[in-house]
């Protein structure tokens, strides 16, 4: 039961972070629930990473850190689509 704790509320922090870096971005951007999570996760165990790489532990601004670097994936997705900092690009398009 520990592990499926862990598991929602890992997604639901990820959720937060990645929302907060989609709103850091200007502009639309077409992701779903689970795309914003796992950039969201990505973002944070990034900062996790050089947070521990520099400091050598945790530190209390891990959070804004982890927004950075989500908003950075963001923007990595969005430059994959065609677009730039400001306009989204051109959709995927979902038609079969």
């Amino acid at each position: 039961m520990d592990v499926i704790v862990y598991l929602l509320l890992l997604f639901v922090s990820g959720l937060i972070v990645g929302a907060l870096a989609r709103l850091a971005i200007p502009g639309p951007d077409p992701m779903g629930i689970f795309q914003t999570a796992m950039i969201g996760i990505a973002g944070s165990f990034l900062a996790g990473l050089v947070l521990w790489a520099i400091t050598g532990d945790r530190e209390a601004w891990s959070f804004i850190l982890s927004v950075i670097f989500a908003a950075f994936f963001v923007y990595l997705v969005r430059r994959s689509r065609g677009g730039s900092f400001r306009d989204p690009g051109t959709y995927p398009d979902r038609r079969p």
